[in-house]
């Protein structure tokens, strides 16, 4: 799978802040945003663990309630894919989606065909393929309704419990890198460090903002929507468990947050409205997995908020970019 990537180039500008201290704009980010996500993460991932440890019944309410609440918090920090998050991987052994070669039932099934005895340990099912690890393929297990009940059930139940304690410990050391040493490497650039100034910093929050609106347009919008001929609503994301609007709703809200911190009060209402107009319309679309995208009717209200997304996209480049000395360059997946 392709990683989503945008290029950008830095514009020389001056920046409102004191050279030889954090920057305050990037102190609050990183306290007001991006912690508590990671710490939110890794609490939920713990219950999830647990959840399943106590029962791996792929119908047990509990656990779906835990998984739920553990994918949510996965999806509001999702967009920082940087650092901790890309160190061996690890957003993608959290979430390997797109799947469009179906490599995660696949893997699975061969897990509990075989019933590998990888799956006995949560620290040696690390070093299986990534497609089978992580909530995308938890959802199989849980929703699923033909790997729901595939298999030994003694070994399906194993399977369960040990990729949610992967999860965890997966979640557990993105936080424990940010906590110990990304937040200060972050507050305090230098010339020798990951990031030599303050702008460098603002680039990659920056970045972070506008990939995030990408992939949520151009994904999790944009794979079920397909083309007006032939719409595509089986490849709608978590559309097993019926999260596919939500998880846009989450995407937007997290990323209108890390938003709302980077704008300065001129630019405020405006980028507030932007959001608002696609949120309103995903409370009021009344269908969480987009199956409905056949419809005329319902296809022109998903299109609407897909056109909703990009107008933020472009308030972001155009308006907010230069108020930050950052500037959008080439875009890979634009094709230009």
């Amino acid at each position: 799978m392709k990683h989503l990537s945008l290029s950008f180039a830095i514009m020389v500008a001056p920046m409102m802040c004191l050279a030889e201290t954090p920057n305050a704009l990037i102190t609050d980010i990183v306290d007001g945003h991006i912690l508590p996500r990671f710490v939110a993460l890794s609490d939920s991932t713990q219950a999830l663990s647990d959840a399943a440890q106590a029962d791996c019944d792929p119908t047990s309410d509990t656990l779906r309630a835990a998984y739920g609440t553990a994918f949510d918090a996965w999806v509001s920090a999702s967009h920082l894919r940087f650092g901790p998050t890309e160190t061996d991987d690890r957003a993608f052994a959290l979430a390997f989606w797109p799947d469009s070669r179906g490599a995660t039932p696949r893997a699975l099934s061969a897990l509990l065909s075989k019933q590998d005895p990888i799956a006995t340990s949560a620290q040696d099912y690390a070093e299986v393929s990534i497609a089978a690890r992580g909530f995308y393929a938890l959802e199989f297990l849980l929703y699923d309704e033909v790997l729901m009940a595939a298999g030994n059930p003694g070994y399906h139940c194993q399977l369960t419990q040990t990729i949610s304690a992967d999860i965890a410990s997966t979640s557990q050391g993105i936080l424990d890198d940010w906590q110990t040493t990304y937040a200060f490497i972050m507050q305090n650039p230098s010339p020798d460090g990951v990031y030599r100034s303050d702008t460098e910093v603002l680039q990659e929050m920056f970045k972070s903002l506008s990939t995030g609106l990408q992939f949520t347009s151009e994904t999790r919008l944009g794979r079920p929507l397909g083309t007006f001929d032939r719409p595509r609503p089986t490849r709608a994301e978590v559309r097993r468990s019926g999260r596919s609007s939500a998880h846009v709703i989450l995407s937007l809200q997290s990323l209108q947050d890390l938003a709302s911190r980077l704008v300065d009060d001129a630019l405020s209402a405006k980028l507030s409205d932007q959001f608002e107009r696609p949120l309103s319309r995903l409370f009021d679309l009344e269908d969480p997995t987009f199956a409905s995208v056949s419809e005329p009717q319902t296809r022109i209200k998903i299109e609407i908020i897909q056109q909703s997304v990009e107008a933020i996209r472009t308030l972001v480049r155009d308006e907010l970019g230069p108020t930050l000395g950052v500037a959008a360059g080439f875009n890979s997946l634009d094709g230009d």
